[in-house]
């Protein structure tokens, strides 16, 4: 304890971030130490009593503050030993700009990668599938589900949903579902893409390996060919401390002078 109090205390004077609860500005303060490497994975945090002292608070906002990281998976408690920072997964960044598959994305950064299948096969559509895929009152939907792994770390949970008359044969997906329609001629060549912040149902914590309530990314993609049909509805879930996806924007100078 006395190596993370002097490493994090050993500066003169220290300043809170300012703006919002004191819990939530202590939570700041420790998680920029925990990102500028001034406490690594595995390092123990000063006890809730030296924090309070040192920050002139109660031991209940400092518990409060560690709580919000323990949940967020950047600290970890072990009973009876103290408060953790926890091993913290390589991030992964993925362009906005470009249409690829995970397993693609992936293996451009030499990254391995593996899947977990959760569910592929063909089903009678839901009133959203067949309204966003545009299909028939007979038309059935082809039902893809994967949990998407690099090393040992779960990174995202993919619910794929297409037209059974463009994948047919799900269960012969290998590792990239954009390579498996490719050989029909059927890859999407365009995308739009939303996406928000949720915070994780216990169902798909679980498979991902964090606290229900976390931060996730939900990314929702809706594919086209060429023709402009629809092929694929994805609704995708991210972990929010291993994923940033990048932009890169420009000025838009139409009708400037």
């Amino acid at each position: 304890m006395a190596d993370a109090a002097e490493a994090l205390f050993g500066a003169k004077t220290i300043a809170l971030p300012q703006g919002g609860p004191l819990y939530l500005q202590l939570k700041r303060w420790i998680e920029d130490a925990v990102r500028r490497g001034v406490i690594k994975p595995g390092d123990a945090l000063p006890s809730e009593r030296d924090l309070a002292a040192r920050f002139d608070m109660s031991r209940v906002t400092v518990r409060k503050a560690v709580q919000h990281l323990v949940r967020e998976g950047m600290l970890v408690q072990r009973h009876g030993s103290g408060t953790y920072v926890a091993p913290q997964p390589n991030r992964v960044e993925q362009s906005l700009s470009t249409l690829t598959s995970f397993a693609e994305d992936m293996a451009r950064r030499g990254m391995e990668v593996h899947s977990v299948w959760l569910d592929r096969g063909v089903y009678y559509p839901s009133p959203l599938e067949t309204m966003t895929l545009g299909l028939g009152a007979s038309d059935n939907v082809a039902r893809v589900s994967r949990l998407r792994i690099s090393g040992e770390t779960p990174l995202a949970i993919e619910r794929a949903a297409l037209s059974a008359a463009l994948l047919p044969d799900p269960e012969n997906i290998g590792t990239s579902l954009y390579k498996h329609l490719e050989k029909s001629g059927n890859r999407p060549v365009r995308a739009i893409q939303r996406i928000r912040a949720v915070s994780l149902e216990d169902e798909d914590a679980a498979l991902l390996e964090v606290e229900p309530g976390v931060a996730s990314l939900h990314i929702e993609r809706i594919s086209y060919l060429a023709s402009g049909r629809v092929v694929e509805f994805t609704r995708s879930i991210y972990r929010g401390d291993t994923y940033d996806f990048v932009a890169e924007l420009r000025l838009d100078t139409r009708g400037s002078h």
